[in-house]
């Protein structure tokens, strides 16, 4: 059993969750003393338990198929709603417990976020972010959350924190899906426009996460103070425009990186060049050795970036050089820190939630074992391929 980072294990490990509370957790002599003979049992000899995983990056408006903007734009809100749901389950049914959607339309998220919660839908907890803040014509337009002006970026901010979204989504750059859009370096907004949407945020107990490719834009993002950066890729008029002194900034503000790796970066490496890819993916490398906090993001929901595809994903860091070990901390006890969220999640501990991965195998040492799910319980309720009765929900379990 994984209990918590740093390879943090117990040989021989269970844990009793009440409901969707961790009661106990260690030594299975131990937790098996507290459970009582008629609490419900799980047993996995073979396996490995450790914390469900923490997707950063995901767009569960969007289908992964070759054109997902026109998916979206041709689908009404019921029949969106039903994919998102879909979705959502593909996500959990690898493991993900958590997953922090960065922009859908017309607050779709919320409502299935809120479903989710009160288990009337299956799919990992959500963080959403609501329509996302873009200029006028900007990346991602078409979800509804076009601003121009200072007075218009503090409404919307205000607005999606009615709607009672986790955090604020801004498009500091253009985006590759967006046609006609801004060019994916092109800057979107000045740092004092990016600084106001902080300010509005923070006001509002709120995270801000900036979409930025472009140096500039990265450069406003990190003036700004924001709290974490999406895909990162120093990308300029004429190639690659890396700052050392904004990579140092980064770091010592504690802004978290997520790369928002596609599960098919081997097949985009392909696409935009192995040695331009290699280049980028070096950066990524450089980054993490100077003290960036990287964060696991599949980008789900863009063409080849399907949802059940996290483990290809968290293969990616092992290819920029991280040890199996690293990488199982990045994708629960290390995103649950990134997100704030690391008092309730990320570790195997009495009080947290009961977010359980069990997979055969070890994936401290082969991350192929995260693709042998044997259970999945996010807040409580199992799903998975060994799902527990539904009648023994409400039931303390140990396994």
């Amino acid at each position: 059993m994984v209990t918590g980072p740093g390879g943090q294990v117990v040989p021989d490990g269970a844990v009793l969750y009440d409901g969707g509370l961790i009661a106990a957790a260690g030594p299975r002599a131990e937790v098996e003393a507290q459970a009582g003979p008629d609490v419900p049992r799980l047993a996995f000899p073979e396996g490995t338990l450790l914390p469900g995983l923490i997707d950063a990056h995901v767009h569960l408006a969007l289908d992964a198929g070759p054109d997902p903007v026109a998916g979206l734009q041709a689908a009404g809100d019921a029949e969106l709603y039903a994919g998102m749901a879909d979705r959502a389950g593909r996500l959990l049914a690898t493991g993900v417990t958590t997953a922090r959607d960065l922009g859908d339309r017309g607050g779709l998220a919320v409502r299935l976020r809120d479903e989710i919660a009160a288990g009337r839908v299956p799919g990992p907890r959500l963080l959403s972010a609501g329509t996302p803040l873009t200029a006028v014509g900007g990346h991602c337009w078409f979800m509804g959350g076009e601003v121009e002006g200072i007075g218009a970026i503090r409404e919307a901010v205000r607005r999606n924190a009615a709607a009672g979204v986790d955090l604020i989504k801004v498009m500091a750059t253009g985006g590759g899906i967006t046609k006609g859009g801004p060019a994916v370096w092109q800057a979107q907004f000045t740092e004092e426009e990016l600084s106001v949407v902080v300010a509005e945020a923070r006001s509002l107990g709120l995270p801000v996460a900036a979409h930025a490719h472009g140096t500039e834009g990265i450069a406003a993002a990190v003036a700004a103070g924001v709290d974490t950066i999406e895909h990162c890729t120093w990308m300029g008029r004429a190639g690659f425009d890396v700052r050392e002194d904004l990579v140092d900034a980064i770091a010592a503000g504690g802004i978290a990186v997520c790369p928002a790796a596609s599960p098919d970066w081997r097949g985009f490496a392909q696409r935009f060049g192995p040695e331009r890819a290699e280049e980028m993916f070096g950066l990524l490398r450089w980054m993490a050795e100077r003290g960036v906090r990287l964060l696991p993001g599949t980008d789900a929901g863009v063409p080849h970036a399907v949802f059940d595809g996290f483990v290809s994903s968290l293969e990616f860091f092992e290819h920029i050089g991280l040890a199996p070990a690293e990488i199982v901390d990045l994708a629960t006890s290390g995103a649950a820190r990134a997100l704030g969220i690391d008092g309730d999640t990320g570790r195997l501990a009495a009080g947290f939630r009961a977010d359980l991965l069990v997979v055969d195998g070890d994936p401290l040492t082969d991350l192929a074992a995260l693709r042998a799910v044997r259970l999945v319980v996010a807040g409580g309720r199992p799903a998975g391929p060994s799902l527990a009765d539904p009648a023994d929900r409400d039931l303390p379990d140990a396994f």
